[in-house]
């Protein structure tokens, strides 16, 4: 069996947009709507242990309903973003949303109001839920009255959703060209920065020149959009809701306290002259006085290998199978069910992510696979987030995603088996030099890039609330920049637009240091298994992965021995990117 790029097929979520069984669903949600509202009247402090565990049933059916709906409205988005059938659903599906969540809010309202003896005595009987649950009563001191939640649900859909659905669409639609091999292109943004990594330092400032060519000439409504986005997020989530800080939100919903990321941003920080050590290196190895900023993924010679997506394949596979065969079957899922979409076409979503929607079914991974050795490291990444959801399968709809920053532990992890493997079976040092490169561009790219996204956040939220213009943004950006980079990078100006290319500060503000945690747990995990060997450490492992999100990180972590509150922690990851370091720099 050869394994091609494919595009996904989504039937087995549920039945087209359109037809009869889809409009039937739909009306089946809207009567599980009408249900629970009957349930109304008779929540109270005297609600019987037998009740609760009877409309916690139907509220976890309601919610696995309504994820199903959502899911299909976002991938089918996603397949083409300009596709106008695929546009109406979704907004079809983003005003259903906000009804039921509206109708059924009085349920998440009592629940957080509830007296606490009274709470934990139907804990007893919640089940699997019972974290679901008790991070919802974290939310307490933040929540509003029932018609204040509701408007503010009305508000998000026809607002800010709104806006940031623009952006998705106004970015997507960026048609680029570059001139290559002799010949001008018309690419996708995936297509052009894979240019990012060519042996060719002419096309890799091409790229980046081309990329934000489109996003300077858009700049003015971009950042109109970012500034909405950070008012909104102001004004329901410290004025209203009285959060301490706009960063404090994201923290609480990860369950993360917030001397925790300051902890983590803090050691990251402190560790940026590692990295710079890293592209003075690369520098060097270049033959360059300084590296530029077009140049920190640049491959180290020509004979960089490229991979079909057969090749792909089968080495995540392969490096999967020698740690875990049960996970090697789990990663391979998506492949077999088509739930994989790798083609590289026009209006597709750039980039690459996994959706897992419900237990127990695989969840929908979409790349765009160009045979880069990053690519083939995305697909290992991607692989895991669905061999995460699949061992957490045995969870309820409202437990088994894991909390964000615990959400990149499998996924990074099989980054790593993949690089291992490589190395452990590469005896060409131009080739374990490139693995060794990458492994580093991608812990770059993965920890110190998505903490400074967070660290800029912070500065243009406090900036956006002085009413700062977008050129006083685009100066703390470029300072931003400098900081990471010291003096082992030159930075030139156009990257001072970066930050209107990035989507999660757009969607999810305070969403990227998710992956610095993410990387640097998972390199003090690595560090553990090599510490110890595979059969002490896959059980433990595989426990990780099978809570899903059904106890909280520090729980989870605390299980496996991890102080998440610890500086020694997270330095303890960058002591091991230290020694890649130092093996690269011996095979130079």
């Amino acid at each position: 069996m050869t394994f091609e790029p494919k595009r996904w097929i989504l039937d087995d979520l549920m039945a087209r947009p359109g037809s009869p069984e889809a409009e039937a669903f739909l009306r089946q949600v809207d009567a599980q709507t009408q249900d629970l509202e009957g349930w109304r009247e008779r929540l109270d402090g005297t609600l019987t242990e037998a009740d609760f565990a009877e409309v916690l049933r139907r509220y976890e059916q309601l919610h696995a309903d309504v994820s199903t709906l959502y899911a299909y409205a976002y991938l089918w988005f996603s397949e083409d973003t300009a596709q106008q059938e695929a546009l109406v659903f979704r907004g079809k599906v983003q005003q259903m949303v906000a009804d039921v969540t509206n109708r059924t809010l009085f349920f998440s309202l009592w629940w957080k109001a509830l007296d606490a003896d009274i709470a934990e005595r139907l804990l007893a009987v919640s089940g699997d839920c019972r974290y679901h649950l008790e991070a919802l009563r974290l939310f307490t001191p933040h929540t509003l009255s029932e018609p204040e939640e509701r408007v503010i649900n009305i508000k998000d859909v026809n607002g800010i959703e709104t806006l940031t659905t623009l952006y998705d669409m106004i970015t997507t639609r960026f048609a680029y060209q570059l001139t290559a091999e002799g010949e001008s292109k018309d690419l996708t943004r995936g297509q052009l920065m894979a240019y990012a990594y060519s042996s060719d330092a002419d096309l890799r400032k091409a790229a980046y020149q081309e990329l934000y060519r489109h996003y300077e000439a858009n700049a003015d409504v971009l950042a109109q959009v970012y500034a909405a986005r950070v008012r909104d997020w102001y004004e329901e989530n410290v004025r209203l809701r009285h959060f301490s800080s706009p960063i404090s939100v994201r923290n609480l919903a990860n369950d993360i306290p917030d001397p925790v990321t300051e902890t983590l941003l803090r050691v990251i920080r402190k560790n940026a002259p590692l990295f710079q050590r890293y592209f003075r290196f690369k520098a060097a190895a270049l033959g360059l006085p300084q590296l530029r900023r077009y140049d920190i993924y640049a491959p180290l010679n020509d004979a960089d290998k490229t991979y079909t997506f057969d090749d792909a394949v089968r080495m995540v596979d392969a490096a999967y199978r020698d740690f875990s065969p049960r996970l090697a079957d789990l990663a391979m899922q998506a492949l077999h069910e088509q739930h994989l979409d790798s083609e590289v076409r026009p209006r597709k979503m750039d980039g690459a992510y996994c959706y897992g929607v419900l237990p127990g079914l695989t969840p929908w991974v979409l790349v765009n696979y160009a045979g880069t050795i990053n690519d083939v490291s995305t697909l290992a990444h991607e692989l895991g987030h669905s061999v995460h959801a699949l061992m957490a399968a045995e969870h309820s709809p409202l437990t088994f995603h894991s909390a964000l920053p615990m959400a990149e532990t499998a996924s990074v992890f099989g980054e790593i088996l993949l690089t291992d493997k490589m190395l452990r079976e590469e005896t060409d040092v131009s080739v374990r030099r490139t693995l060794l490169n990458t492994f580093l561009s991608g812990a770059y790219a993965t920890v110190m890039r998505q903490a400074y996204f967070v660290l800029f956040e912070n500065q243009a939220h406090a900036m956006l609330k002085a009413d700062a213009t977008p050129d006083a943004l685009q100066a703390a950006y470029l300072d931003n920049l400098r900081e990471q980079f010291g003096d082992a990078v030159e930075v030139s100006e156009e990257f001072k637009l970066e930050w209107l290319s990035i989507p999660h500060i757009y969607h999810t503000p305070f969403y990227c240091y998710a992956y610095s945690f993410g990387q640097l747990l998972v390199l003090a995990l690595y560090r553990k298994y090599k510490a110890v060997g595979r059969d002490a450490f896959e059980p433990q492992y595989l426990r990780i992965l099978a809570y899903g999100g059904s106890a909280s990180p520090h729980h989870i972590l605390g299980e496996a021995g991890f102080d998440m509150t610890s500086e020694d922690f997270w330095q303890g990851g960058f002591d091991v990117l230290a020694e890649m370091l130092d093996e690269l720099e011996r095979l130079a």
